[in-house]
């Protein structure tokens, strides 16, 4: 019985493994696929690094973007007037030199 079974897996496997053979021309006349048949190897690695430069351009872009539109122009930046009022409202400059100090800035 167990022979029967073994011949039977066999002869039932044989057929399998022939088709399974490519033969002496199965890549249809390219080399390996490193090198023949187009591309290749080397034409994939070159997309991925486009494909992988795309996203990453797309990314920087979509940040840059983001923040630029962030609220307008001069959001959380000073305006060097504004700092100068400041510091003549808290008491720091008098105002001979708040004023020559705003001349010199509105040139």
């Amino acid at each position: 019985m167990r022979q029967t079974a073994l011949w039977a897996i066999i002869g039932l496997s044989a057929p399998t493994l022939a088709a399974a053979d490519p033969g002496e021309n199965w890549q249809g006349g390219y080399d390996h696929m490193m090198w023949g048949g187009g591309y290749g190897m080397l034409g994939g690695m070159a997309m991925m690094l486009v494909f992988w430069g795309i996203i990453i351009a797309l990314i920087v872009f979509a940040v840059k973007w983001f923040n630029d539109n962030q609220g307008g122009d001069n959001r959380g930046k000073r305006d060097a007037l504004e700092i100068l009022r400041e510091r003549f409202a808290s008491g720091e400059i008098d105002e001979e030199e708040f004023d020559s100090r705003r001349k010199a800035l509105e040139k």
